[in-house]
């Protein structure tokens, strides 16, 4: 490799077929300008979507809805209410339940006000560990404590839609008191909702009360709405799902077989099915691209076929002066490696550069591609896209080289 007449060989061959060289390592050049750029595209995609997991990615949430098998004695079509007691009992009963946040909410939304103004809001009561399963940015104040639960105190934590559309620019929220339906609470926190899009504008307009101060003030007495549930370490989401389920359809006589009484939800199952479908386009990418490649390693093999016939006397006469066969591999495989390499070195720096310069013009101007955030370039997949590169362009030399150390130094002298 540090043979300074080798390099100066390889260099007056390339400049002496510049056309033919080129047009020969563009196929290489643009099989791995279409992998690193396939991959960033689909980092990007899934940087749009895992970016819509606003909430834990071990998440479970369990829901009642109206049976629809009859049972002990119980008619079908009965809606089950989840109660407080239900929450003792997964907690005493389940020890595969990490954390577990009872909520609920008022039907519909309620009319808020402050001062003069006011608008209709969503109102959720809810835990403090509710934060562990859909997390929020606390950006003034405090959230909802252990005390407010057992004191169930009239405290409001509110999103930005609902401080920008009851108080005035500049005011602070945070101490003053606000009217929902009829009762006064006070703002102890104001958050900033975490994700994009409609969850977003949901959560904005959103006011979280103690659970407990909810159920005593507008009327619902050990009510639960639906719960809330991280695993414990160690634990699939989907045991605890069903765990959950079977015990509560115990408690509320619901028949083994009724699989409609009880909603759920498992991001942790969701989550995965997004990562397989992204692992999927990854290995899509990877086998076009490569055939690309491959096809562009193959022109370079022909390519180095035609060097080694045009200098069949050269190589007759070096193996005449006592050049060994090695030597003359050397020269086939490290002019193929040369070409192979740049060629692909080349297709991979502005692969990367287009699209850090995607990801640049979306941060600069703010786009909001929706699904599409981010694109890059995994650093493995660049050293991988180089080791390829040296072992594709000796196999693409192997066959021309290993045919020059065989040529014969009389019939090469001969040959015309």
């Amino acid at each position: 490799m540090i043979d300074v007449d080798k390099w100066a060989e390889i260099y007056a061959t390339v400049k002496k077929h510049k056309l033919r060289t080129a047009l020969t390592a563009f196929g290489v050049f643009w099989g791995i300008f279409m992998l690193v750029l396939l991959l960033g595209a689909g980092k990007g995609l899934e940087h749009g979507i895992t970016n819509d997991f606003n909430i834990a990615k071990n998440a479970v949430f369990v829901w009642t809805q109206r049976t629809s098998v009859p049972y002990m004695g119980l008619k079908a079509g009965r809606f089950v209410h989840l109660t407080n007691d239900d929450v003792k009992a997964i907690q005493e009963q389940l020890p595969e339940v990490g954390i577990l946040s009872p909520s609920n909410g008022l039907d519909g939304t309620f009319t808020v006000s402050y001062a003069n103004k006011n608008s209709s809001f969503n109102v959720s009561g809810d835990y403090p560990e509710m934060l562990y399963v859909d997390p929020l940015t606390i950006s003034t104040g405090r959230f909802i404590n252990r005390i407010d639960i057992e004191e169930k105190r009239k405290v409001a934590v509110i999103g930005p839609r609902v401080q920008e559309v009851l108080f005035k620019e500049g005011v602070d929220p945070i101490g003053k008191y606000i009217n929902i339906k009829g009762s006064y609470f006070q703002v102890v926190g104001k958050f900033t909702p975490v994700g994009k899009g409609e969850d977003i504008v949901y959560a904005s307009q959103t006011i979280y009360i103690p659970n407990t101060t909810l159920q005593q003030t507008f009327n619902q007495p050990n009510r639960i709405g639906h719960f809330k549930i991280i695993p414990a370490p160690g634990v699939p989401a989907e045991v605890v799902e069903e765990k959950v389920k079977t015990l509560l359809a115990q408690r509320h006589q619901v028949a083994p077989t009724d699989l409609k009484a009880f909603g759920s939800a498992n991001v942790e199952k969701e989550f995965k099915d997004v990562q397989g479908l992204f692992a999927g386009i990854s290995g899509f990418s990877w086998i076009v691209s490569i055939g690309t490649i491959i096809a562009g390693i193959i022109g370079v093999g022909n390519i180095m076929l035609i060097v080694v016939k045009e200098r069949t006397k050269e190589i007759g006469i070096r193996k005449a002066l006592g050049a060994t066969p090695w030597s003359v591999i050397s020269l086939i495989l490290q002019e193929s490696v040369v070409i192979t390499s740049i060629a692909g070195i080349s297709g991979l720096i502005v692969g990367t550069g287009l699209v850090a310069l995607i990801n640049y013009l979306m941060v600069r101007f703010e786009v909001d591609a929706g699904f599409f955030a981010s694109p890059e370039v995994d650093p493995q997949v660049a050293l991988m896209a180089v080791v390829l590169l040296v072992v594709m362009g000796a196999i693409a030399g192997l066959i021309p080289a290993t045919k020059a150390a065989r040529v014969n130094p009389v019939e090469a002298l001969k040959d015309e």
